[in-house]
């Protein structure tokens, strides 16, 4: 049959055919995952026009500067945490050091609390001190964070509640003692999730949390998130489209799908982490438990004050055994996963070391300490993987 002359040929069809995403009817309950490089336009000028506006209004120009399911996602971010945009990152280390790229240069002074997330201290070794900014680690409560402010400090950054043994700061003081020297206060919000703690809302500047963990919810994707308040904005914006960075449509679907279900999964993780958290403090072997919401805690008041529930993140002292035998009971444990996240629907455990990662006060002398990460089981049956694993390493100390 010959050729309409005015239908186009085979490759041309295959290129420009189903590339409309117009349909009648309803709409799904989800946005679309939207997989492009490329955004198309109606004209040369409207292209123009749309990189003119780029660098304060967010629009669809091209998929390093982000697309619509990114947007979608940054949306319900800056909501959850009170802020004024959110930008996404590949993972949530990537996401707390563009904060020190985008407000900090050679020569100033930036205040970084003691209990934040290990692998920050290494990009502050390997990147951050060598390129000529001042650092000063002061203590995880905050206590001695203004003797260390100098005329130099441009920012202070904080992890509340902090990494492995979950200390708090007066958020809200910090936040007065920055702007009092005209100082930014960025929060890693990781623990909080933007549910349980809201440093934005508390006096914060920037606020960052690893996606990877709670909002995410499956251990399944890496994704950071940063909001900032409007003041805030410009300088994280401006540099992270200077550096190209840019999260995958499809990860950024699975982490708002995962968002849909945050407020249920976290109830539970309460309930469940708070059910073993007072059975864990009854054992002899247990010489202290970490967290914030028992009344022991230390900070427990400020965590009553700005918080409005916590999460599956408890660690444990164990009482007169040694390193090793830390290690055995998290080996004799059935249902626990050994791994180094948390945030996901399973629970885990894993021995920390908190001596090597704080400087401004001494844990030598504590007992090995054990983070376990308590996941949607059944929290009987953990208690009972507790149990028979504690008493194994009871009887070996006997």
């Amino acid at each position: 049959m010959p050729r309409d002359s005015h239908s186009p040929r085979l490759a041309t069809r295959l290129v420009k055919g189903g590339t409309s995403t117009v349909v009648n009817g309803g709409r799904a309950v989800n946005p679309p995952v939207v997989r492009a490089s490329t955004a198309l336009f109606e004209s040369m000028a409207d292209l123009n026009d749309a990189r003119r506006r780029r660098s304060s209004e967010r629009l669809f120009t091209y998929g390093a500067r982000g697309n619509p399911t990114g947007f979608a996602l940054e949306d319900v971010v800056s909501g959850l945490e009170g802020g004024y945009r959110t930008r996404l990152f590949p993972t949530g280390l990537a996401a707390m050091t563009m904060v020190f790229l985008a407000y900090l240069r050679p020569g100033d002074h930036v205040l970084i609390s003691d209990c934040v997330y290990q692998p920050l201290r290494h990009f502050v070794r390997t990147f951050l001190e060598p390129w000529g900014v001042n650092v000063t680690y002061f203590r995880a409560d905050g206590s001695d964070a203004a003797s260390h402010m100098t005329p130099r400090t441009r920012l202070i950054y904080a992890e509340c509640p902090g990494s492995l043994v979950y200390e708090l700061c007066d958020l809200p003081a910090l936040a007065e003692l920055a702007h009092r020297h005209g100082a930014l206060l960025a929060a890693d919000n990781t623990w909080g999730s933007g549910v349980q703690y809201r440093p934005l809302t508390l006096g914060a500047d920037i606020s960052i949390m690893a996606a990877t963990k709670y909002l995410s919810g499956h251990s399944d994707v890496m994704m950071g998130t940063v909001t900032t308040t409007e003041a805030a904005w410009q300088p994280l914006s401006t540099m992270s489209d200077a550096q190209g960075v840019a999260v995958s449509p499809d990860d950024a679907y699975l982490v708002l799908r995962g968002t849909r279900t945050l407020g249920a999964r976290l109830a539970m993780h309460e309930k469940h982490a708070l059910e073993v958290a007072h059975w864990l403090a009854a054992q002899p072997i247990v010489a202290r438990v970490f967290c914030p919401a028992l009344p022991e805690h230390p900070g427990h008041k400020l965590w009553q004050r700005d918080c409005s529930g916590t999460n599956g993140l408890i660690s444990l002292e164990l009482s007169d055994v040694s390193p090793d035998a830390a290690a055995r009971f998290v080996d004799g444990l059935a249902l626990f996963g050994i791994g180094a996240s948390w945030g996901g629907f399973e629970s885990l455990a894993t021995v920390v070391n908190v001596a090597d990662t704080r400087i401004c006060e001494d844990w030598r002398t504590a007992g090995p300490i054990v983070r376990l990460h308590i996941g949607l089981e059944d929290p009987h049956d953990l208690i009972d993987d507790l149990a028979q694993s504690l008493n194994a390493v009871t009887r070996d100390r006997a």
